[in-house]
């Protein structure tokens, strides 16, 4: 049961502020693809009715939080893989291994 995860809400939120915070998915690593080019400032997203928020630079609100921008597009949020591929010991080198002395 532990390796199964919850399905994807509709709209999911990092701000733990919004009633659309989730803090179990989002501890499971949630990805966002959007109009096909992966995301990774992404704030606040809504599948249904298409749209994300991201970060608008570095400015913020007179409540001192960061200032967002709605996108509207085509947005397919994932679970991101938890096992990924690690290198071998044997073919990691060093900065310069490859030169010859």
């Amino acid at each position: 049961m532990a390796d199964q995860k919850k399905p994807l809400p509709d709209r999911l939120s990092l701000n733990p502020r919004s009633e659309h915070f989730d803090e179990e998915v989002l501890s499971q690593g949630v990805g966002i693809r959007f109009n096909g080019v992966e995301k990774t400032n992404v704030v606040e997203y809504s599948v249904s009715e298409g749209w994300i928020c991201v970060p608008a630079g570095r400015s913020l609100d007179r409540f001192g939080q960061p200032m967002q921008v709605k996108l509207k597009g085509v947005v397919e949020p994932y679970y991101e893989r938890d096992e990924r591929p690690a290198p071998d010991a044997g073919d990691e080198k060093g900065p310069g291994a490859d030169a010859e002395a």
